[in-house]
């Protein structure tokens, strides 16, 4: 269960990451409310999937779906 919930935050990292640039500096109402509302869920979870799974990996695997998906969403949007 902790590594489908890592996962799972790993991709709302990639969601927070990319409403965070479209907010332009918190000045765009939707995007920042989905950028606050995915970073607390990527968070949450990183943290519940941390209790049961090594620290480090967590982190790097939270990181690189991150990174990824914010990747392939810029290489798709053109953002």
């Amino acid at each position: 269960m902790s590594w489908l919930v890592l996962v799972i935050s790993g991709l709302f990292e990639a969601v927070w990451a990319t409403a965070l640039g479209r907010s332009a500096g918190f000045t765009r109402l939707w995007p920042t409310v989905i950028f606050a509302v995915a970073i607390v869920i990527s968070m949450g979870g990183l943290a519940y999937a941390m209790r049961e799974l090594p620290t480090g990996s967590s982190y790097a695997i939270w990181v690189g779906i991150g990174a990824t998906g914010a990747v392939v969403y810029g290489m798709l949007t053109g953002a």
